[in-house]
């Protein structure tokens, strides 16, 4: 096919005649390197048509232009760039003008980064890849996931693929999870009561942006999720960072006046502690005493292969006070980005208003693709498989650990997906990491979970969901050696 007849166009602002800057034109595409050495150009009548002149001007140009071995005619074929052609510069072109904005004063808002990590986008070809949330191709059922998304692409779900939800969802997903996935955690909820997000994070960036303002209090657990602290910063609340102990987020220790309280009971996020039931009931007490709502993420309760899951909040909650998020991007893979809300209606109602005024609804075929995926019970398989590897590595981690002498700082009670470790004092996990990158090893610095300008420098999260096995003893011994033989941590 020929070069789209669109990308040309007369730069009014160039001289000479017509033909000369027609050659200019085309010229320059070439040197910057978006006409490619082969491409075929629309014809001398697509063109003289376009730019508003004569054939015969356009002809001119184009035969000066093979004649500087700029392009090459083929007969009747028409005219392509040469491969002889001059190549365009290795070094990327620059911006045509300096820019008269001042961005200083332009940008209203700034917005740190969302996590505060560095992952590196290679991570798979590490050995020893102890990161967090990454899918192991070894374990994840593609050849089922793949005939789901051929299956949602079929006539039968032309609608589900096409239509414009507006501000709803996908139907047979929104059932699924209603009646198989909520049930699982104790939670009865109606279609009204459920709402589908790009992932927990979208989740929980519409739960604050309609719950919080600058007049209101949000309580949040120390250390936390670092992307829900600058959530939280955007929304303008005030914001209680409250520490937590080996059982989690202690209610006792929450401030007055809250208004909401955002806490991972099931895991906590990093260190895998669980909140105990009458912990979970005294919040829920607390919640109803002092008039506050509580939202629970609720990630990889799933991954509960030592003890069943305790209770999720939302099934103990009598109240209305607790709105749930729930995720398949931990479970299935990340790039998924699906998540849903659930949550009183007159909450959701708002959440639906808010998400449908920034991106409408999610996908229609990653929506429909994710239910066949459920409701034909891969996804069930997939949890049993994967369940069973992370047993037996958290088991080898934890023997590791044991034998190389280094102290985990969280004992998940239920399962889970990592270990959250506390070095000696004097380590710095940001450089440690760094320096186990050159011997195959990535770990997680543990200083962008806490908050405050002077957070503890010596705890990581180790994460087993991407490393078999076999790798885990060596690769903890490289970590211990690197502590050891490390320089003088500051």
């Amino acid at each position: 096919m020929p070069i789209s007849i669109e990308t040309f166009f007369l730069d009014h602002d160039t001289s000479g005649t017509l033909q000369a800057r027609i050659q200019q034109m085309i010229a320059q595409g070439i040197l910057a390197g978006r006409l490619r050495a082969g491409e075929r150009l629309p014809s001398s009548r697509k063109m003289a048509t376009h730019l508003g002149v004569s054939r015969i001007t356009v002809t001119l140009a184009y035969t000066e232009l093979v004649a500087d071995d700029y392009l090459t005619s083929r007969g009747r074929s028409g005219y392509f760039v040469s491969d002889n052609a001059p190549e365009p510069p290795a070094f990327p072109p620059q911006p045509s003008g300096t820019s008269t904005v001042d961005w200083g004063r332009a940008i209203g808002h700034h917005f740190a980064p969302a996590l505060g990590m560095d992952k590196p986008t290679d991570w798979a070809n590490y050995r020893y890849p102890f990161i967090y949330g990454q899918a192991d191709p070894t374990l994840f059922d593609t050849a089922n996931w793949r005939l789901c998304a051929l299956k949602a692409l079929g006539k039968r779900d032309f609608s589900a693929l096409t239509a414009d939800y507006f501000d709803g969802d996908d139907p047979q997903l929104v059932d699924f999870i209603a009646r198989q996935t909520l049930p699982r955690r104790g939670i009865l909820a109606n279609p009204q009561e459920i709402l589908i997000t790009m992932g927990a994070q979208n989740a929980l960036w519409l739960t604050a942006q309609v719950l919080l303002n600058a007049r209101r209090v949000a309580a949040i657990e120390d250390p936390c999720y670092p992307a829900l602290r600058h959530i939280l910063d955007q929304s303008r609340c005030q914001l209680a960072t409250v520490p937590i102990d080996k059982d989690g987020l202690d209610p006792a220790t929450l401030p007055d006046k809250t208004d909401v309280v955002f806490t991972t009971p099931s895991h906590h996020c990093p260190t895998a502690a669980t909140m105990p039931l009458a912990r979970r009931k005294a919040l829920l007490a607390k919640a109803e005493q002092d008039d506050f709502l509580v939202v629970e993420d609720d990630y990889e309760f799933e991954m509960s292969f030592l003890n069943a899951p305790s209770p999720s909040l939302k099934s103990l909650d009598k109240n209305g006070r607790v709105i749930y998020v729930g995720s398949f991007s931990k479970s299935l893979f990340p790039g998924l980005r699906l998540g849903y809300l659930v949550g009183p209606a007159p909450f959701i109602r708002e959440a639906r208003a808010l998400r449908a005024s920034v991106l409408r609804h999610p996908p229609g075929h990653i929506q429909r693709t994710a239910s066949y995926y459920l409701s034909l019970g891969h996804y069930d398989a997939l949890i049993r498989r994967t369940s069973r590897a992370y047993h037996d590595r958290r088991n080898v981690l934890d023997a590791a650990l044991r034998a190389e002498g280094l102290s985990a700082a969280g004992l998940a009670t239920y399962g889970g997906s990592s270990i959250w470790v506390q070095a000696p004092e004097q380590v710095n996990t940001t450089d440690l990491a760094l320096d186990l990158r050159k011997v195959g090893v990535l770990i997680e610095p543990g200083a962008p979970f806490f908050a405050g300008q002077n957070p503890p420098q010596n705890y990581f999260r180790l994460a087993y969901s991407s490393i078999p096995s076999d790798r885990i003893p060596q690769g903890v011994a490289l970590i211990a050696a690197a502590i050891r033989a490390g320089p003088n941590w500051t």
